[in-house]
């Protein structure tokens, strides 16, 4: 099928080549293109510079290399890549990690494929993308964090703060914020800086389900 100059590029990295080749079958559709394949978190390492994919569906195990070591050894601020973990019912601890370490979905393998190629889009559009299931236990895992620290009931976030909270909650990166902003991508993260201290939060993940979670954001 020829593919729009749009398509998003996906680049897909799972030990399994049979499954693989139901991926790329799967996923044979106008607006999204598989454009390279990974057998193990090296090869994917290695291919993520080249290929800069818009999209990396990443397994969490795989040999040589999984996929939580994939997610802490790339530098993803540095590539417009966005990623989404394909699990099949994993350790939700290694989910709540994987998110923790920057993925922006995860996806059950045993999902339909119009399910996954929806939640390719919706992340390629700066959403964060998470099955009912595993959403229940990533927010979970996160009241727990909140639980052990304090928090302004009422954090007193200025306007400009509460604009950076919106875009980082809707996906985009420093460099991207200060793009949109006006602002250079140092000034972004001293205020992010402050927006953690003031939230009581470690990460961006933590305070785009905070902003969420405390309707600190238009929608969810």
């Amino acid at each position: 099928m020829a593919k729009s100059k749009q398509a998003i590029r996906v680049l897909v990295a799972d030990d399994h080549a049979i499954f693989r080749d139901g991926l790329r079958k799967l996923l044979d559709v106008d607006d999204i293109q598989i454009v390279g394949e990974a057998a193990n978190g090296v090869e994917c390492t290695k291919l993520l510079p080249k290929l800069k994919p818009d999209i990396l569906l990443l397994d969490l195990r795989m040999p040589e290399k999984d996929g939580l070591g994939v997610l802490e050894e790339t530098n993803f601020d540095s590539m417009p890549t966005r990623v989404i973990v394909l699990t099949a019912a994993e350790d939700d601890r290694d989910v709540v990690r994987a998110m923790r370490l920057g993925a922006r979905g995860v996806v059950l393998k045993q999902s339909a494929s119009d399910l996954l190629a929806k939640s390719i889009r919706k992340v390629h559009e700066g959403e964060i993308w998470l099955d009912n299931r595993m959403t229940a236990e990533v927010i979970d895992a996160f009241k727990k964090s909140a639980e052990s620290g304090q928090r302004r009931e009422k954090p007193l976030l200025s306007d400009r703060e509460k604009e950076i909270v919106q875009l980082v909650a809707q996906g985009f990166r420093n460099r991207e914020i200060g793009e949109k902003l006006f602002i250079s991508e140092q000034t972004v993260k001293n205020h992010l800086h402050n927006i953690f201290d003031k939230l009581g939060v470690s990460d961006r993940l933590e305070l785009a389900l905070y902003a969420i979670h405390h309707r600190l954001i238009d929608s969810a």
